[in-house]
């Protein structure tokens, strides 16, 4: 008997099929997490859990097995993070929406979600108070983010704003932003290629790129940089 993969729960076998209920799966790598959100959720009669997942792999495998009207995905997972997968689940399912849930600032991921694919980005902190009302708006067809960055985003398009990007983060690709994470998550080369299923070689070219967006001179200063950016997101 095929053993279960971890983070997945099954409906009930009784369970039709079909529901009128929106059906949600959710993609968090802390279980406490999970069943808070799935409490909050619950707690609506037109919203169920039909699964949960704790990783890239195991949400793909989900979708394709339950097929979810809808994903909750946080940024940071085991393997590829929730860009990534935002990414892949827009291949595997192209009309599920996806909110992204996270506690990384919304300043520096929510456009990066939205480019991905997602409908939403909801900060953690916010989500008991908000998340319900992101979910209405965005299966009503809407595009869910908060209104400070709505705002900003339409000054930026106004304005067609060119002046110099804040920070230089802004500039980095989504992977590269997803190997400074795991550098400043304490992965080492061979570790970050073997998560993100890339080669050595690979990983070293994005080591590279990043020394030189980052004006930083070694290997070294990279890692202290990343150990340090990580921090700064630290919000929980």
């Amino acid at each position: 008997m095929k053993s279960k993969a971890p983070g997945v729960i099954d409906p009930p076998k009784s369970a039709p099929k079909k529901s009128a209920k929106t059906r949600i799966l959710l993609v968090d790598d802390h279980p406490l997490l999970r069943r808070g959100m799935r409490a909050l959720l619950e707690q609506q009669p037109r919203f169920e859990v039909c699964a949960e997942a704790d990783s890239a792999p195991v949400a793909l495998e989900m979708v394709r097995k339950w097929t979810p009207d809808l994903t909750i995905v946080d940024i940071s997972l085991k393997s590829t993070n929730g860009i990534e997968l935002t990414k892949g689940l827009k291949v595997e399912a192209p009309n599920m929406p996806v909110l992204v849930v996270s506690m990384h600032d919304e300043e520096l991921y929510a456009e990066r979600a939205l480019r991905a694919g997602a409908v939403g980005y909801l900060m953690k902190h916010e989500a008991g108070e908000k998340i319900i009302t992101a979910l209405d708006r965005i299966l009503e067809g809407e595009i869910y983010v908060s209104d400070r960055l709505k705002e900003k985003m339409l000054h930026r398009f106004v304005n067609h704003r060119t002046e110099k990007i804040v920070s230089v983060i802004d500039t980095l690709s989504d992977r590269e932003m997803e190997v400074l994470q795991l550098l400043g998550n304490g992965f080492g080369t061979r570790a970050i290629a073997s998560q993100l299923k890339l080669s050595v070689k690979t990983i070293d070219s994005y080591r590279e790129h990043l020394k030189v967006k980052l004006a930083l001179k070694s290997g070294a200063d990279l890692v202290r940089y990343a150990i340090q950016w990580m921090k700064s997101q630290a919000i929980m």
